[in-house]
């Protein structure tokens, strides 16, 4: 399996280079040190697995993420960062990102990690994995999706994406507090208690 490194800390890009390197299923194809020269190298490279961490220079791990997959669906992408709250790793995995492992985990996490993703399965670190798991419950009323109107559609797809009240006001043209309203009457319709479980039944019912 080929795999390609984006990321920015010499340090941790010398760590998984040593690692990745000692297996011998692996060969490491390049590395990339932000997000726009990660999708480059992939593009190039046409590797099976990337290893991307997310808080990079110039262009985030996420929307590298969103571009490779959208160029070359095969190629699995293991986020390999610090970040791990759960708006973050929702955003993460709804960019395509088939595992999420955490920084400072053992080699054999990111291994696992990776065997996963080959395999076509989606991993998440076991730090973070609980309280996911907890929003990934799908919600007793999620067929309520179809009662959205297109704004709260509209609404729903900017949360999916992270962008909180007042960005999404700026960007719909409305006051923050119609966007409130919005957000109440999602979770409402979706017999949800957060913004991070009705982006899982956003991604659940594909509609964003």
């Amino acid at each position: 399996m080929r795999i390609l490194i984006v990321e920015d800390d010499p340090m941790m890009q010398l760590g998984l280079e040593q690692s990745l390197s000692a297996q011998p299923q692996y060969t490491l194809v390049g590395q990339a040190e932000d997000g726009y020269l990660g999708v480059q190298a992939a593009l190039r490279l046409k590797p099976d697995v990337v290893v991307m961490d997310i808080g990079l220079p110039r262009q985030d791990g996420i929307a590298a993420t969103q571009e490779i997959k959208a160029a070359l669906p095969d190629v699995r992408v293991v986020m390999l960062t610090s970040h791990t709250a759960e708006t973050e790793i929702i955003a993460a995995l709804s960019s395509g990102a088939d595992a999420y492992c955490v920084k400072g985990a053992s080699i054999d996490r990111l291994l696992n990690a990776i065997s996963a993703a080959i395999e076509g399965a989606t991993y998440l670190d076991p730090q973070i994995a609980r309280r996911v798991i907890e929003h990934l419950k799908p919600p007793a009323a999620s067929d309520n999706i179809g009662q959205l109107s297109q704004r709260e559609l509209e609404v729903l797809k900017l949360m999916v994406e992270g962008k909180s009240n007042p960005e999404i006001a700026a960007e719909l043209y409305l006051s923050t507090n119609t966007v409130k309203t919005h957000v109440r009457g999602i979770m409402n319709k979706l017999s949800v208690d957060d913004r991070v479980q009705a982006a899982v039944v956003a991604l659940r019912k594909g509609i964003v």
